[in-house]
């Protein structure tokens, strides 16, 4: 008798064993995700923070949390020992890490390209005046009849006819602030790259061009230091505050998938002729880190959710199947694309130009 009582004691442990155990499986699984910490260009905690990305990191076991920064600080000022990967939203802050931290590879699963939001009555007036001209597809901006007019320090008021946008102050793109902002360097890298007639890659090239691009940044008088800050302005104030903004694709790309009223039919984006790609560039500190890049640099389903939030992916389809539901016009493929300079070359530029505030 005793020995019947124990084989089912036995037998009902067993069972209570095997059911915690299938029980733990389901239920635990947050539990058993392995944390990963990155430090990442604030362009992208939205995407980080949006609970399908989340699920997807943990079919894959990982947990990944996030702090934002500006792509400059994290190259040049963020203590990064803490964390398993870096993830900036420009190539040579990238560039300055990868070499800094001896990294064997980066990934680059994001991009955006920069591009000048604008409104209707703009690019009518410009389009007289030379600098907006019809590109394969889609609009440019000739960046180099943009700093012809700059130099003379010409005034809206001033371009033949207008009487769209007759304004009493210079005609400039405005930007964030040269000190603080990732986009005011892609804007830089632009410039420089016209007036030099080319990537600037030594010093006797930025003495050369300093004195041009530096007016483009200084003229504007106040400047904030986030993208958003901008172009926050240009979709709530108007073309009478704000009638040229430099910004993201994405962002403009991400405020037309989430139906937000705030783009009305009027705003047009201009590509500039040439420009640069924002090329958000993860730089692996671990080998979780390296976990994270491979993902996002082959996961569909992360690779979809991106394109949600307007970036464009190593798989372009995602982002061309994203704005074609939407009915947003945008160039499959932009042809004038230039590099941004060496990171010391782009920093040392940058640095030149806030001495002058």
């Amino acid at each position: 008798m005793k020995r019947t009582l124990g084989i089912g004691l036995a037998v009902v442990l067993l069972v209570g064993v095997v059911t915690a155990i299938v029980l733990g499986q389901g239920s635990g699984e947050q539990g058993r995700l392995q944390t990963v910490r990155g430090v990442i260009g604030s362009e992208k905690l939205a995407f980080f923070a949006d609970q399908r990305v989340k699920d997807v990191f943990a079919k894959h076991g990982l947990k990944v949390e996030v702090d934002p920064a500006g792509s400059r600080q994290i190259a040049t000022a963020t203590e990064l020992n803490s964390y398993d990967f870096a993830f900036p939203s420009s190539a040579p802050a990238a560039e300055k890490i990868q070499r800094d931290r001896k990294a064997a590879r980066t990934y680059a699963p994001f991009s955006s390209p920069m591009v000048v939001a604008t409104f209707g009555p703009i690019v009518d007036l410009l389009t007289k005046a030379g600098v907006v001209k019809a590109g394969p597809g889609y609009q440019t901006f000739d960046v180099q009849a943009y700093l012809d007019l700059a130099a003379k320090g010409t005034r809206w008021d001033q371009l033949p006819g207008n009487t769209a946008y007759p304004a009493r102050k210079n005609l400039l793109v405005t930007t964030t602030d040269p000190r603080d902002s990732n986009s005011a360097a892609m804007y830089l890298a632009i410039t420089s790259f016209v007036a030099n007639g080319g990537v600037v890659s030594s010093q006797d090239a930025e003495a050369k061009v300093l004195p041009a691009v530096s007016k483009l940044f200084l003229d504007q008088g106040y400047t904030q230091s986030s993208t958003e800050g901008p172009f926050e302005d240009y979709l709530s104030a108007g073309m009478g505050k704000t009638p040229l903004v430099l910004a993201y694709e994405a962002q403009f790309a991400d405020r037309v998938v989430r139906g937000d009223s705030s783009v009305r039919p009027d705003m047009k984006l201009l590509y500039p002729a040439p420009t640069v790609l924002s090329k958000h560039t993860l730089v692996p500190l671990r080998e979780t880190g390296d976990r994270v890049g491979q993902l996002l640099q082959s996961d569909a389903e992360l690779g979809r959710l991106a394109a949600t939030f307007g970036f464009r992916t190593a798989d372009p389809k995602h982002f061309n199947d994203v704005v074609e539901e939407k009915n947003l016009t945008v160039p499959q493929t932009i042809v004038d694309v230039v590099e941004p300079p060496a990171h010391e070359t782009l920093e040392r530029m940058l640095e030149a130009i806030a001495k002058q505030y």
